[in-house]
């Protein structure tokens, strides 16, 4: 659950290593997310796309599983550390299967993301509530 690829794993610490503090998305892809049993989406274009608007903004990491398959694709927007600090918590959302929601959910995090800023009224419809195992796997809550 949550394991980064080598290569995802070595661009993180990259990342990391550059000082930045900002938010984390992770996107699941593994056995439902990211695969043929979601059709009609280009997964990786989605996963691209991420990266593309979010560089320089967020840490964009991909991971094998959230355990959250039902709600397949998952995308976890991690506050960065003064979001936390306003009271940002890890927000899931799930059946992000449009990419419309992908643009939202990089708007959001441009703008600061939980904590910082509020979410697009549209996110609304995709946040889930994973088990409290599940979340803290991820979340280190």
């Amino acid at each position: 659950m949550s394991r980064l690829s080598r290569s995802d794993a070595r661009s993180d610490a990259r990342a990391v290593s550059a000082g930045a503090a900002r938010c984390t998305v992770t996107v699941c892809r593994d056995c439902c997310c990211g695969t043929a049993k979601v059709p009609r989406l280009d997964h990786q274009a989605q996963l691209d796309g991420l990266r593309s608007s979010l560089a320089g903004v967020a840490l964009v990491r991909r991971v094998d599983c959230l355990d959250a398959c039902e709600h397949a694709n998952v995308i976890v927007v991690q506050p960065s550390p003064e979001g936390r600090r306003a009271g940002g918590r890890p927000v899931w959302l799930g059946l992000v299967n449009d990419p419309d929601a992908a643009a939202d959910i990089s708007a959001w995090v441009e703008a600061g993301g939980p904590g910082l800023a509020a979410p697009p009224d549209i996110l609304d419809l995709y946040v889930i509530n994973p088990s409290r195992r599940v979340r803290a796997a991820l979340d280190g809550d």
